[in-house]
């Protein structure tokens, strides 16, 4: 339903005196209310069933908060890749062991950082702090703490104009709302959020409020990282998801253009139920994708298991690198000695018997200090962030 623009242009002046046109956006819900025809209504249903059986995924795992580390950090590359950063899940797991990554280190800083603001989010909403406006500076000043960006008043909502695309407000592809209109916008989201003036499905929920932020833009930076970090914690906030395991960036990078051009007509023409169609198809396919990952990695990791019992003496020390390599894919010998208990002697003579039958593969071509990796593992995880 074409409804026309979602709010109202305003005249601001900007540096050098440039007037230009900012989008003020309405608070919601939409207004006329949605109109859900029996095709989106489909889609709807499907996507809380296909995240239902995501949240089951647990039952397959075999340490779901082992298994959700991995998630959280493929979200935070391929949020980060969104942004231009060139990182890649190995890149911060070795980031992560001190060791040197084939990146910019800025570029690995800054998913790291995308880790911890999601780790930061969690807690909060697990001491039932609120998904609230508060929140979301403090997940944002982690987002921004280190790295690029840093400069860009972490934690603190603008004080200044802000634009997408272009050189300056002038030449922009959209132009979110001045300081003092996005303050009185950001708390009608946060009213929004809290169900007020009326309780909104969860699902829904989640999908406006993306658009919405995006459109207020509250930061000088961070805000497309920050806006989606905000589904998977409302689907926890909101008890849709026990463990924040739907992650849309995915989805996002792959159908980048068409992503941009519905947030647009949201904005132009009010086309809610167009956007919500396809959050809709984009929580289908993540959720399903997920289940099936899990369900091949454990797959793998069994199969494995079965060749490693079958090595004889040395099996016993070489299922236990296993078991620690299915935490973590990529560990060093003395990583690997504190996690197993084992001396470092013994995981060097068990990571040579497994390099001998190519479930683990040293990754830096070093002499010393040499990285080792569970292939069969990561090779699953990084499927569409890259090497």
């Amino acid at each position: 339903m074409k409804r026309g623009p979602t709010g109202e242009y305003v005249l601001i002046s900007t540096v050098g005196d440039e007037r230009v046109q900012a989008f003020v956006p309405r608070s919601l819900p939409p207004a006329p209310p949605l109109q859900i025809d029996s095709r989106l209504r489909e889609l709807l249903d499907k996507a809380l069933l296909a995240l239902g059986r995501l949240d089951s995924v647990s039952t397959l795992l075999p340490d779901t908060h082992l298994s959700l580390y991995m998630y959280v950090r493929k979200e935070a590359v391929l949020s980060s890749q969104i942004e231009g950063t060139q990182s890649s899940l190995s890149d911060l797991l070795l980031f992560e062991l001190d060791e040197t990554p084939g990146v910019p280190v800025d570029d690995v800083i800054g998913v790291s950082n995308y880790v911890a603001a999601l780790d930061l989010g969690l807690k909060r909403l697990q001491e039932n702090f609120p998904l609230s406006n508060r929140l979301i500076r403090e997940i944002h000043g982690v987002l921004l703490s280190r790295g690029r960006g840093k400069d860009k008043q972490p934690g603190e909502f603008r004080r200044s104009q802000n634009w997408i695309g272009g050189t300056r407000p002038g030449n922009a592809s959209f132009v979110p709302p001045p300081p003092n209109r996005m303050h009185e916008a950001m708390s009608d989201l946060e009213r929004f959020l809290h169900d007020k003036p009326e309780r909104t499905p969860v699902l829904i929920k989640a999908a406006l409020v993306h658009v919405q932020f995006e459109t207020i833009h509250p930061f000088l930076d961070g805000n497309g990282r920050v806006g989606r970090l905000l589904i998977p914690l409302l689907f926890h906030a909101e008890g849709l998801l026990r463990e924040p395991l739907l992650y849309m960036s995915l989805y996002f990078k792959e159908r980048r253009p068409e992503y941009y051009d519905l947030l647009n007509q949201v904005r132009m023409e009010g086309d809610w139920e167009k956007w919500l169609g396809f959050f809709a198809e984009g929580v289908i396919e993540i959720s399903e994708n997920a289940v099936e990952t899990a369900r091949r990695l454990v797959r793998v990791g069994n199969e494995d298991l079965g060749r490693i019992q079958k090595l004889g003496r040395s099996s016993g020390s070489c299922i236990q690198i296993h078991h620690a390599l299915m935490r973590r894919p990529v560990g060093t010998i003395a990583w690997l000695s504190k996690e197993t208990g084992l001396s470092v002697p013994t995981v060097t003579s068990a990571l040579r018997t497994l390099e001998g039958t190519a479930l683990v593969r040293e990754m830096t071509g070093q002499r010393r200090n040499k990285v080792f990796s569970y292939p069969h593992y990561l090779e699953i995880l990084i499927e569409g962030t890259g090497q």
